[in-house]
C-alpha cells in the first residue's frame, strides 16, 4: 500500500505541476473563456476577459493583481467590444486572436505574418513584465508593448520611427467605465527636435520642454529608497522615451486619463490603492498656447493675467485680454526692416524658459555660426542654443521663422534662454545690440574655456613598462568593448591643431586638457593621457567601460576614445560654464550662486552620486567628491566628473579595502584615510564635506592648511550646538535664503560627516532628509570626525598604506 499511495501523491503533483506552467501561456489547442484568467510566472498580472463598471460590454485586458482595486493596464478588443466573454485562443495561422464565441467570427487578432513551420507552434506568454508576446522558438514576433493602451509600463517605449513615421502612442479611454478609443492621445512629435504632446483629437493639447540629446533622469524615489528613471533615446531610426524601476516590487504606471491628464500611479499596499504622484497639465500655463502667438505665460507669479506680451509686442486684441481671452495673442508694436541681407533690429535675451514650438533644428553649427546664421537671415525671429546631452554632444542650434507660440517663462523643467529678435526702439535694458550679443558670445566662449582648467579628469594613466606592439595589439582586440565611439588620431590632432598650446586648456596630474574642435564645429574637452604615469593597461580599460555605462542628468558624459599608436585619448563633453569651485570661493562670482540655484546644484549632486552607488548598471564608489569635480551646465546644473579614481563594486558588495588611498585631503573619511578602508560611506563623507563648502562658501582647505585648524566641519559644529546655525551660511544668501531649509542642510552634512560610517545616512537618505520639511525628524547629529586634531604625521603613524593624496585648489 506504501508504494500505490506514493505513485499517487506523484501522479497529483505531476498534475499540479503541469498545471502551474501553463497558467501563464497559451499554446495550440488551449483557450480561455468566461473568468478563466492567464497569470505572469510571479503573479504580477494576468489576463482575461472583464467588464468595466455600469458597463454591459465585455473586453479581453491585462491588469495589475493588486486586490481589490484592480487596474486595467492593456485592452486587446478595443475597437470591438463583445456582448458577452469571448474565447482567446491561437487561431489556424499561428496569431493570437479574440473570438465572439456568440457570433462565431474573430473581433481581434495580433495579426502578424506567421511562417508555415510556426504556424502550429507559436505561444502566447503573458510576462512580469506586463507584457503579453507571441513567440516561436524564443523569438518574439509580436508584443502588447508594441500596441500600448492608456498605460505605460517600465520598459515599455513611447516611440517614433524616424524612417518610417510609425508611432507608439497612448491613447485614453473614451470614459472611466469605456476602454474604447477616447480623444487624448500622447506620443512624440514626427517633427524634431523631439517633443512629447498630448492631443485632444487632432489639436495640440500639451506639449513637453523641447529636447536635444539622450538622458537618464530620477523622477521618483519612495521612502523606502527605490526610485524611477525616465530616459530620453535618439537612435539612428527611433526616438523613444522609456522608463525604468530600481526594485520589480515596485507598481509604478503612467497613465493617460480620459479627461487628458497624464499622471504616474504608485501602488500602496498598505493602503490598497493607487497613489497620485502629479499630473499634466499641471496649470493654465501647460495648456498649449496658453497666451497665443508672441505671448509668454508666466509662471509663480502673482497677476492678475499669467498671460503677457513679449518685448516689442502688443497684444493684437486688448478688449479680450481683458475679458480674460488670451487667444489671439500679441502683434509687434513696430515692423522691422530687412536691407542688405540683414534684418534690422536687436536681440532681446529672455531666460529660464519653456521654448516655443514649431523650432527649427540646425545640425552641426557652434554657437557663434547660431548666432550669426540667425541675424543675417531675414526671416529669422529668434534662436536658442541648446547643449546636447547625448553621445555626440554638438550643441544644438534652433531657430523660428514667424510667430512665437506656447512660450512660457519661470519654467522648472529645462529652462532655457532665448534670443527674440525687436526693434531697436523696444529694447530697453533688456535687449543685446547685433553688435554687443556677438561680443557677449565671444566673451562666453572664452569664459567656457577657462572653466575647463578645471576640467582634469583623473581616468586611465598609462603603464610606461609595456611594449609599443603589445600596447597598440591589446587596445586594437579591446575597442570594441569600450561601448564608445571611436575617433580616429589624425581627426583628433586636426581638432586641436597637432596638441598646440594655444588649445591647452590646463594640465594635471593624469595628463593636460585640450579644447578640441571636430567636425561640424562640435566643442569638446579633450584630455591626453600622461604616458609617464604608472596605471595599468588594464586599468584604463575597465574604467574606459566603467565610465561609457554611467548615464544620467547628473554625470558629465564620456563621449569617446582614441587608442591609436603611443596616445590613450578622453573625449569629454563640452560644458558651457565652469566648475562649482570657481564660482564658490571667488568672491566675485559666488554672488551669481543665490540660494535656490546652490539648493539646486546641492540636490544634484546628490542625486548623481545615488546613482552610481544604487541604480547604474554598475554599482560604483567615486573616492574623489570635491568641488573641483563638480561642472555645472549652461543652467547652472551640476554633474558629477572624474571617475579617475572611482573603483566598481559587486551588486552586493558593501565594503573594500586598498593598499593605495588616493583622493583629496579634507574630504576624506577618517576610516579611508588612515586604513585605506571604503565603501558608499565614503562618499556620503565626501558629500558631507562638499554640502558644508556649498553652504558657507568657504574651502575645506583653509581650514587645514594650518596646524592646529580645526576643520570646516568641526567649525560648523561649533556653531551649531550653540545654536548659531545661522551664521555657517554664506553671507552672500544669508539675507535671502530659506533659513530653515538652510538649516536643514547644515543638520544633513553635519550627519554625512560622523566619525563613523554606521552613523552616516546613505545617500537615498540624504535626499529624503533634503526634501523633508519637518526638521524635528532627522536624526540627532554627533560631533564629526577629526574632532581630536591630528597633525600630517597621523597618515604615517595609522597606517602603512600607501597614500596619494591631493590638496583642493585651482589646477
Amino acid at each position: 500500500m506504501g508504494w500505490l499511495l506514493r505513485y499517487i501523491v506523484m501522479l497529483l503533483l505531476s498534475l499540479i505541476l503541469s498545471f502551474c506552467t501553463c497558467l501563464d501561456k497559451i499554446i495550440p489547442g488551449k483557450s480561455i473563456s468566461g473568468n478563466r484568467t492567464l497569470t505572469s510566472s510571479l503573479g504580477a498580472f494576468s489576463l482575461g476577459f472583464f467588464r468595466p463598471e455600469n458597463s454591459t460590454k465585455y473586453f479581453l485586458g491585462i491588469q495589475y493583481n493588486t486586490f481589490p482595486v484592480t487596474a486595467i493596464v492593456w485592452v486587446a478588443n478595443r475597437e470591438s467590444p463583445l456582448d458577452s466573454p469571448g474565447v482567446f485562443m491561437l487561431g489556424s495561422d499561428g496569431n493570437l486572436v479574440v473570438l465572439d464565441e456568440a457570433h462565431k467570427v474573430m473581433v481581434w487578432s495580433s495579426n502578424v505574418s506567421v511562417s508555415t513551420a510556426a504556424k502550429n507552434n507559436t505561444a502566447g506568454l503573458v510576462m512580469d513584465t506586463g507584457n503579453l508576446v507571441l513567440s516561436f522558438e524564443e523569438v518574439t514576433l509580436w508584443q502588447s508593448f508594441d500596441h500600448p493602451s492608456d498605460n505605460m509600463l517600465p520598459g515599455m517605449k513611447i516611440s517614433l520611427n524616424k524612417m518610417t513615421g510609425q508611432q507608439r502612442r497612448l491613447t485614453s479611454w473614451a470614459a472611466p467605465d469605456d476602454p474604447q478609443p477616447g480623444n487624448f492621445t500622447f506620443g512624440i512629435d514626427p517633427k524634431l527636435p523631439v517633443q512629447g504632446f498630448i492631443w485632444k483629437e487632432t489639436i495640440r493639447y500639451w506639449r513637453s520642454s523641447i529636447y536635444v540629446g539622450m538622458d537618464t533622469r530620477t523622477v521618483f524615489q519612495s521612502q523606502n529608497g527605490t526610485a524611477a528613471f525616465l530616459s530620453y533615446n535618439v537612435d539612428v531610426d527611433e526616438v523613444y522615451i522609456t522608463y525604468s524601476v530600481s526594485d520589480s516590487s515596485i507598481k509604478l504606471r503612467v497613465w493617460l486619463s480620459p479627461t487628458g491628464q497624464f499622471e504616474p500611479l504608485l501602488w500602496q499596499g498598505s493602503s490598497k490603492t493607487w497613489l497620485p504622484l502629479g499630473s499634466l497639465p499641471v496649470d493654465n500655463c501647460d495648456f498649449y498656447s496658453r497666451c497665443g502667438p508672441d505671448g509668454a505665460c508666466h509662471r509663480d507669479e502673482p497677476r492678475s493675467s499669467p498671460c503677457q506680451c513679449l518685448t516689442g509686442f502688443t497684444a493684437k486684441f486688448p478688449n479680450q485680454w481683458d475679458a480674460g481671452d488670451w487667444s489671439g495673442g500679441c502683434v509687434r508694436e513696430k515692423d522691422l526692416t530687412c536691407g542688405n541681407g540683414l534684418l534690422q533690429g536687436y536681440f532681446s535675451k529672455l531666460e529660464k524658459v519653456k521654448l516655443p514650438d514649431y523650432s527649427v533644428l540646425l545640425e552641426n553649427r557652434s554657437m557663434s555660426q547660431c548666432d550669426s546664421e540667425c541675424q543675417h537671415n531675414c526671416s529669422c525671429t529668434a534662436y536658442a542654443y541648446v547643449n546636447a546631452t547625448d553621445e555626440s554632444n554638438i550643441g544644438k542650434c534652433l531657430a523660428w521663422f514667424g510667430e512665437l507660440v506656447d512660450l512660457v517663462e519661470n519654467h522648472k523643467v529645462a529652462p532655457y534662454e532665448i534670443y527674440i529678435r525687436v526693434h531697436g526702439s523696444n529694447l530697453g535694458n533688456k535687449g543685446l545690440s547685433v553688435n554687443s550679443s556677438k561680443r557677449s558670445l565671444v566673451i562666453a566662449i572664452v569664459s567656457s574655456a577657462a572653466g575647463l582648467l578645471t576640467i582634469i579628469f583623473g581616468y586611465f594613466l598609462w603603464k610606461k613598462k609595456l611594449g609599443k606592439e603589445g600596447r597598440t595589439a591589446g587596445r586594437m582586440n579591446e575597442k570594441n568593448d569600450t561601448e564608445l565611439p571611436l575617433f580616429g588620431l589624425r581627426s583628433i590632432l586636426a581638432a586641436t591643431d597637432n596638441f598646440s598650446e594655444a588649445n591647452k586648456l590646463g594640465e594635471g596630474g593624469f595628463g593636460p586638457v585640450y579644447k578640441g574642435i571636430l567636425l561640424g564645429d562640435q566643442e569638446v574637452a579633450i584630455k591626453r593621457l600622461s604616458k609617464n604615469s604608472g596605471q595599468g593597461h588594464l586599468e584604463f580599460m575597465n574604467e574606459l567601460k566603467l565610465i561609457a555605462k554611467l548615464q544620467h542628468t547628473n554625470l558629465v558624459r564620456l563621449l569617446g576614445c582614441c587608442i591609436e599608436e603611443e596616445e590613450m585619448i578622453l573625449i569629454y563633453e563640452y560644458m558651457p560654464n565652469r566648475s562649482l569651485d570657481k564660482f564658490l570661493f571667488d568672491p566675485s562670482e559666488k554672488t551669481k550662486l543665490d540660494w535656490g540655484t546652490r539648493f539646486r546644484i546641492i540636490e544634484g549632486i546628490a542625486q548623481g552620486v545615488l546613482y552610481i552607488h544604487k541604480y547604474s548598471r554598475l554599482k560604483i564608489i567615486h573616492r574623489d567628491l570635491k568641488a573641483s569635480n563638480v561642472l555645472l551646465d549652461g543652467t547652472m546644473n551640476p554633474k558629477v566628473s572624474d571617475f579617475g579614481m572611482a573603483r566598481i563594486f559587486g551588486i552586493n558588495q558593501i565594503e573594500a579595502n586598498t593598499n593605495k588611498v588616493v583622493g583629496t585631503y579634507g574630504y576624506m573619511s577618517p576610516e579611508y584615510a588612515f586604513y585605506g578602508h571604503y565603501s558608499e560611506k565614503l562618499d556620503v563623507f565626501s558629500f558631507g564635506v562638499l554640502l558644508l563648502e556649498i553652504i558657507s562658501g568657504k574651502r575645506t582647505a583653509s581650514f587645514f592648511r594650518f596646524e592646529n585648524s580645526p576643520t570646516l566641519a568641526l567649525w560648523v559644529w561649533e556653531l551649531w550646538k550653540e545654536g548659531r546655525g545661522v551664521e555657517v551660511i554664506d553671507a552672500s544668501v544669508r539675507e535671502t535664503c530659506r533659513t530653515h531649509e538652510a538649516l536643514r542642510c547644515i543638520h544633513v552634512g553635519l550627519l554625512c560627516v560622523q566619525e563613523a560610517p554606521a552613523d552616516r545616512p546613505t545617500m537615498a537618505s540624504v535626499i529624503r532628509m533634503l526634501e523633508s520639511d519637518e526638521a524635528t525628524s532627522l536624526p540627532v547629529s554627533k560631533e564629526p570626525a577629526f574632532s581630536t586634531r591630528r597633525n600630517s604625521s597621523s597618515v604615517t603613524t595609522y597606517s602603512n598604506n600607501v597614500v596619494t593624496i591631493t590638496l583642493p585648489g585651482a589646477r
